[in-house]
């Protein structure tokens, strides 16, 4: 998010406004006052622009409360939830799955998993034992941890990198790239133009100082689409500010655009098509397994096991805790292996994981809960302390399996249904078995929940561009295989917003053109995220898909009648030097234009609702609809100055209306169809042009 010092400096600061300032001295040295004009608009475009993003940016404060992460320290023996900015030398950080690292730490007791790609770029997770140091601005994979604080405030780690060492995701703007190359394209000409127009004046016609200043800054002024980049700003934080009343935190409001372009949709299963709130429906144990000691095993390992992610806390709901038995060793559950164990002195390990895993393959009572929508998850046992983390144990013995229910969020088949009718292509990514996923799919209304594959079955060699083209339900999927699925999707020309809520999406997260988490997932999948759902949501996505619609498309219908301007009087300055004939406007006729032309509607728009679907460049549309204005303006205007038909004043007044009926029948072709918005636009600027012609007739001639 930007500082308040970035956002008045880009609104003070750019290229277009140091340009108008020296064309305003210019003016200002030649006496011509009235045609200074255009420095009020100049001044009103920075101040509302200041205004909207200052206002989004104070609602994004405010939601970003709710967002910020918690973390929890040891005090008086007792584990204490605080701000990070409470955090003092003398605190032990308290760590587990999903939490972000607040301060740099070293590990006093426990091992944990850390994701360091902010601050390093690589995406494996990195073991993290006694002795060694944790970084503030990564995360916590899985396990868990005691961490004595040895920094705080500025000496963190993360506080001393630079963006670019942090290598925080940038959303790609179509918008802000056009303008920037607008900028450069215009910056490029208008300098060099005005200089020869300037000289072609005094030199080779001989005109005062005060007549070539009057032309050739008319000129450069019609060059400028200067209200193009506040409209851009303000419609941007207008959606911002519009999304943050609904509890929707905007973190980069780019993001918005990138989502209005989404055509694929990606969706972890847990947590975002289910609320989340798993509950223990069946344990089937294991035969001939003695009951008596299933359960005590079950107990033991909920009681020694440091993992704290869903399926866990809904086995400690339903069951007893135990720490009876001496722990050894510990090795915690990762969504990349699909298991974790305990293991205890004279007691053997405990192994909890995917039931294909500690089974070896399943079994029709685990089929048929799947089938039912369930996640099955497996208890086994080994003999002795085990401590690879690589891979299981060849004598693993089945203990029990367990079914879990997760309920479907309230709407979540009318959400699905609203993106096929918009044409956006929705894959579900899960790390759950193939028919707990396609079931889940299958409940929620996604048509194409059969279309599924097990991406633990697939080995190391895999055609991504392929099975993305073949399937829309990914079961088994570890991080990097979620992160490679997008990549591939992204290869094949689409555009891919990504949801999750656990830190193993976090690589998909960063890999995709949008992320979005939801407040109840993990700190980590929050702070990565660019959008927010703060009440968890995700049936509010079409909301937030419809608002980036309405900015872009509202920018993309009006930005033409900006660059109507800059192309007839770029051209008209070419044809003006190759004739040797003075430009044919002043200053304040092209800040009429601005104003009434330009402004006026262009600002008035914003409100419009067009929520269609976006497609193509931004730029090539937008050139495409004010070319054949900006021609005709060009040609009427080179026949009338080039022939004379009439005194040379006459031909100034029928140059000027002939300029202001092509630029208006822009705007209202602009509108059509007709809403009452749209009519009162047009209405509100003939009322405004005719105005300006009646009050200040003289300020239009030479």
């Amino acid at each position: 998010m930007k500082t308040r010092g970035q956002i008045i400096r880009e609104n003070v600061c750019p290229l277009f406004n140091f340009l108008n300032v020296t064309i305003a001295i210019l003016l200002f040295a030649a006496g011509a006052y009235s045609n200074m004009a255009f420095i009020l608009i100049v001044i009103a475009n920075v101040v509302i622009g200041i205004v909207q993003e200052l206002k989004a940016r104070k609602m994004v404060e405010e939601l970003s409360l709710l967002n910020r992460p918690k973390a929890t320290v040891l005090r008086n023996g007792e584990e204490v939830t605080i701000d990070p900015a409470q955090i003092t030398l003398e605190d032990v950080l308290v760590l587990r799955s999903g939490d972000q690292i607040c301060n740099d730490a070293v590990v006093a007791s426990g091992t944990i998993e850390v994701d360091e790609s902010l601050l390093t770029g690589e995406s494996d997770p990195v073991i993290k034992e006694a002795g060694d140091q944790l970084y503030s601005g990564s995360f916590v994979v899985s396990g868990f941890c005691k961490g004595n604080v040895i920094h705080v405030g500025e000496d963190n780690y993360a506080q001393k990198l630079t963006d670019e060492v942090k290598q925080e995701k940038q959303s790609e703007s179509e918008l802000l790239g056009s303008m920037r190359a607008v900028t450069r394209w215009t910056g490029f000409l208008i300098i060099p133009l005005g200089i020869l127009l300037f000289l072609e004046a005094t030199v080779l016609r001989g005109e005062p100082f005060d007549t070539a200043i009057m032309s050739f800054a008319a000129a450069l002024l019609g060059m400028l689409p200067k209200g193009l980049v506040l409209l851009i700003s303000v419609s941007l934080a207008m959606g911002v500010i519009r999304l943050s009343r609904m509890k929707i935190l905007v973190q980069n409001m780019y993001a918005l655009e990138a989502l209005a372009r989404v055509d694929v949709l990606c969706l972890d299963k847990t947590g975002t098509i289910t609320d989340g709130e798993m509950k223990v429906c069946e344990k089937i144990d294991a035969y001939g397994m003695p009951p008596q000691f299933v359960q005590e095993m079950l107990e033991e390992y909920l009681g020694g096991s440091e993992d704290n992610n869903a399926t866990i806390r809904a086995l400690r709901a339903k069951y007893n805790s135990t720490q009876q038995w001496k722990i050894e060793h510990r090795i915690p559950f990762s969504s990349r292996r699909k298991w974790g164990a305990v293991g205890y002195t004279d007691k053997g390990t405990v192994f909890l994981g995917a039931p294909e895993k500690i089974y070896g393959n399943l079994d029709g009572e685990a089929e048929c809960q799947m089938r039912e929508g369930r996640r099955v998850v497996a208890i086994g046992y080994a003999e002795g302390i085990w401590t690879d983390d690589a891979r299981l144990p060849g004598k693993l013995m089945p203990v029990c399996m367990i079914a879990l229910a997760d309920t479907i969020r309230k709407d979540a088949d009318k959400t699905l249904a609203y993106f096929k009718r918009e044409g956006v292509d929705v894959r579900v990514i899960s790390g759950d078995h193939l028919k707990t996923v396609s079931m889940i799919a299958k409940k929620a209304g996604l048509e194409r929940w059969a279309e599924g594959i097990d991406m633990s079955e697939l080995g190391d060699s895999i055609d991504y561009d392929e099975i993305c083209s073949r399937y829309a339900i990914f079961a088994r999927v570890t991080p990097e295989q979620k992160q490679l699925l997008v990549r591939a999707l992204k290869r094949q020309g689409h555009h891919v917003a990504m949801t999750g809520d656990g830190v193993n999406d976090l690589l998909a997260l960063r890999e995709a053109d949008c992320s979005i988490a939801i407040s109840e997932g993990s700190d980590a999948s929050r702070q990565i995220a660019q959008i927010v759902l703060l009440d968890s949501d995700f049936t509010h996505l079409p909301q937030v898909v419809l608002e980036g619609r309405r900015v872009i498309n509202n920018v993309t219908r009006t930005a033409g009648v900006f660059f109507i301007k800059t192309i007839y009087s770029v051209l008209l300055s070419f044809i003006c030097l190759f004739c040797n004939i003075p430009f044919p406007f002043i200053p304040i006729q092209i800040t009429l234009v601005d104003a009434f032309v330009e402004a006026w509607p262009s600002f008035a728009a914003v409100f419009e609702t067009d929520t269609r679907p976006v497609h193509g460049s931004f730029l090539k549309k937008a050139f495409g609809r004010a070319w054949p204005f900006a021609l005709g303006v060009t040609l009427e205007v080179t026949w009338v100055s080039l022939s004379q038909p009439f005194t040379a004043v006459e031909n100034r007044i029928v140059m000027y209306v002939l300029l202001l009926a092509i630029s208006m029948t822009a705007v209202v072709r602009s509108c059509i169809p007709f809403t009452k918005l749209r009519a009162c636009i047009c209405t509100g600027m003939t009322a405004g042009v005719t105005a300006a012609l009646v009050i200040l007739p003289t300020l239009f001639l030479p």
